[in-house]
Parts: C-alpha cells; sequence; structure tokens
C-alpha cells in the first residue's frame, strides 16, 4: 500500500536519490551502447566482416531501441519505472555475455541490433523525462540536461578504459568491464530505486499541491496508450516538426559521430587509443554543454535554443572533413570542444516543447515518438556512413550532408515555436 500522506521535512528530498540512481544506470548502460564505436574495427580484423555489415547491426539497435520509448513509457504507467529498468538491466547484461560466443554476422545483429537494442531502450529513450515529470516540478529541465548528460558521461568515462583494453588484450575483455557493472546495478535498482514520490510520503520536488493520478491509468494496456498517443501526435503539425528536426539530430549524432567518429579518425592516422580519448574529451563538454541547455532551457524560449544547437552543429561538421584531413590535432580538439557542447544539448529543449505542445501526462509517450523519429536518423546514418565509405573509402561526403541538414532541421524547430497549434479533439477534450 503506498502512503498517499506529504511528509514535509528539512531533509534531502528523495527526488535527489532517484536522480543519482537514475543518472548511474543510463551512465552504464550508455557506456554498453558506446561500445559500437571501439569494436567495429576489432570485428573487422577477427571475422572479415565488412564495415557495411557490422554498421547494418549498429543501425538495427538504434533503431529499435528508438521505436521502443512510447512502449517503454507505457509500460512504466503500468509496471512502475523499478521493474522496468531492473529487467533492462538484466537484459543487457544477458546481452553482452552472448556477444563473446558469436560467430557469424547474423549474430551480431540479432544481439546488438535486437537484444542490445531493446534493453538500451528503457534507459536511453524515454526514462530521464519519465523521472523528471514524476519527480519534479521545480527544476525539471536542469534534471533532464543532467541525466541526458549521463550519455556523454558513459563515453567520456568508458571509451578510453575499452580502448585501452582492447589493444593490450581482447574486445572480449572490454565487454566484461559491462557485465560486472551490469551485475552490480540490478540490486542498487531493486533495492533503492522508487517509482513515484507518493511511496516515500512526497510531493514532486518543488510542488505545492497533490496532483491525484487518474484511476485507470495503471489500468490501461500499454500498447494501446502508445498507440494513442501516436494518434494524438500525428494529427498536430508540431508532433511532425519535432519528429523531422530530431530525426535529423539523431543523424547527427549517435548515429554518425557514436557510431563512426572512431573509425574515420582511424582512417584517418589517428591511433584507436587517441581517437576514444578525443571522443571521451567530447564526452566532458557534452556533459557542460546539456547541462547549460537544461538550465537555458527553463528561462529562454525553447524554439530558438534549438535553432542556434542545429546552425552551430551544421558549421561543426562542415568543418570536420577539413580537420581531419589537414591532421591538425589542434582543429580536432576544437572540434571536440565544440561539437561536445552542442551534441545532446537540443533534448531538454525538445522535452520542453513535447510537453508544451502535448501536455504533462502525455509528454512522455508524445516524446517517446519524436525520439524514436531520432532513432531512425541515427540508424539511417550508421549503415549510410558504412555502406558509403565500403563504396568511397572516404567519410567527408556524409560529414558534409550530416551539416546541411542540420541547417534544415533550423527551419522546422523555428516552426515548432509558434504558439498556434491545432486543436485535436481525444474523448471529447480539445487539447
Amino acid at each position: 500500500m503506498i502512503n498517499t500522506s506529504v511528509k514535509k521535512s528539512n531533509r534531502l528530498h528523495y527526488g535527489w536519490v532517484v536522480l543519482g540512481i537514475t543518472f548511474i544506470a543510463i551512465l552504464v548502460a550508455a557506456g554498453m551502447r558506446s561500445v559500437t564505436g571501439v569494436i567495429m574495427i576489432p570485428l573487422e580484423n577477427e571475422y572479415g566482416w565488412s564495415r557495411a555489415d557490422i554498421s547494418l547491426a549498429f543501425a538495427i539497435n538504434l533503431t529499435i531501441y528508438g521505436f521502443s520509448g512510447p512502449f517503454i513509457a507505457a509500460w512504466m504507467e503500468k509496471l512502475g519505472v523499478r521493474k522496468i529498468m531492473a529487467y533492462a538491466m538484466l537484459v543487457l547484461v544477458l546481452g553482452i555475455v552472448l556477444s563473446l560466443t558469436m560467430t557469424s554476422v547474423w549474430h551480431l545483429h540479432i544481439i546488438w541490433g535486437v537484444v542490445i537494442g531493446l534493453g538500451s531502450g528503457v534507459f536511453l529513450t524515454v526514462l530521464s523525462a519519465t523521472v523528471a515529470n514524476r519527480w519534479f516540478e521545480k527544476r525539471r529541465g536542469m534534471v533532464v540536461g543532467l541525466l541526458m548528460s549521463s550519455t556523454a558521461a558513459g563515453q567520456m568515462i568508458f571509451l578510453p578504459l575499452l580502448s585501452s583494453i582492447i589493444e593490450d588484450s581482447s574486445w572480449r575483455m572490454a565487454l566484461l568491464v559491462f557485465i560486472i557493472l551490469g551485475i552490480l546495478m540490478i540490486p542498487i535498482i531493486s533495492l533503492w530505486m522508487r517509482d513515484e514520490p507518493a511511496e516515500k510520503g512526497l510531493l514532486p520536488f518543488g510542488a505545492t499541491e497533490k496532483v491525484e493520478k487518474s484511476p485507470s491509468a495503471n489500468n490501461k494496456n500499454p500498447i494501446s496508450t502508445a498507440f494513442e498517443g501516436l494518434a494524438v501526435g500525428i494529427r498536430s503539425w508540431p508532433f511532425w516538426l519535432l519528429c523531422l528536426s530530431f530525426f535529423i539530430c539523431g543523424l547527427s549524432t549517435s548515429g554518425l559521430m557514436g557510431t563512426h567518429f572512431i573509425p574515420a579518425s582511424v582512417h584517418h592516422g589517428i591511433p584507436e587509443v587517441r581517437a576514444a580519448s578525443l571522443f571521451a574529451f567530447m564526452g566532458i563538454f557534452n556533459i557542460i554543454g546539456t547541462l547549460f541547455s537544461g538550465w537555458l532551457s527553463d528561462r529562454f524560449d525553447n524554439g530558438w535554443l534549438l535553432f542556434w544547437y542545429y546552425g552551430l552543429r551544421g558549421l561543426s561538421l562542415l568543418v570536420l572533413p577539413y580537420a581531419f584531413e589537414s591532421q591538425s590535432y589542434l582543429l580536432l580538439v576544437m572540434f571536440a570542444v565544440f561539437y561536445g557542447l552542442d551534441w545532446i544539448a537540443t533534448v531538454p529543449p525538445t522535452v520542453n516543447l513535447a510537453v508544451k505542445h502535448f501536455g504533462k501526462e502525455r509528454g512522455a509517450v508524445i516524446y517517446g515518438w519524436v525520439f524514436a523519429a531520432h532513432q531512425v536518423g541515427s540508424g539511417v546514418a550508421a549503415y549510410a556512413a558504412g555502406y558509403l565509405y565500403e563504396v568511397q573509402h572516404s567519410y567527408t561526403t556524409t560529414f558534409i550532408s550530416a551539416g546541411v541538414l542540420c541547417f534544415v532541421a533550423t527551419l522546422f524547430v523555428l516552426s515548432a515555436r509558434k504558439k498556434k497549434q491545432i486543436s485535436i479533439q481525444v474523448e471529447g477534450k480539445a487539447i
């Protein structure tokens, strides 16, 4: 029985404990996902698989965990955040264990594409928005920014370590790190994670009055809840604008840089450990940029913030081929700083716009569908970059194309910021 009375205490609000557990869990899951950048070349060398075939597995991964977002949001409403997080971490651990036994490329597609894709989806799609919406009334943008920055922290902490292990031993030894961390995280989530502030007799941080949850919320079918959110979204122009801009966001970040930056660096003569360190350095500024973006999104027009984020990202991607060709380490460091500040900065204002247009109750599911578009873009870039490399033996076309598309995204987000919106009738009520 959940205690619905409200405690007033000077003690640390339990929402910050939930935030800490969520941050660490996302960090570990993001570290597992980021392994794709450092195992691509070892897999090529050991098995003789083509870069396009390996990229396809990672494209499947990105697409599946993206499309799982709205369904995960609905399942979290039904079963609770804690159970879903614990089950997902177990799935990730099993996927990593199975990776040690791969012998064919289709094993890679199933394990890294489907199994790890589904497990990653819980932590890297709607979890940040769900925790922020449930536990925080104030500082929500900052909390989303902090949680999203943990994906960058994952690459910052793990990639140099993993590259060193692979160089000194093998990629299998590197994966053992995540088997251990995943096993440790399961009891931490099970014992100390909580679904709602009411379980601790609290209001969300900064809330002054209790908002009653619909009594039918836990009885609704999660699949129908997810598709109801989609039905609302597809009849709304802001939804399509957010999806199109986030498609380009995924194409120009996770799918391209997250999967191919290290292989592209090696192609231009940069040692893999140094490339991983440069990528991790990018992650440091990714954390700073995301936190600052969360702070800004609570105070300034989110559409204009996104306009500048996409525009500046486009400029940096146009410069990257020149930095590689000139083999200027200084230029690459400058790119890492500039691009890192911008990488996940788009998430807090995009979440805010989704909540603004569709309301707090439906916002997480809607954002899940918007994030699905992000991951379709990621999947397209992950595979297309690998395919174009096989054809052209170069990443230049891919980087320039992504940069140009970022400029296109600026037009979408400026349109999405407009307050005028189509009123949609859902269950007899206008939203």
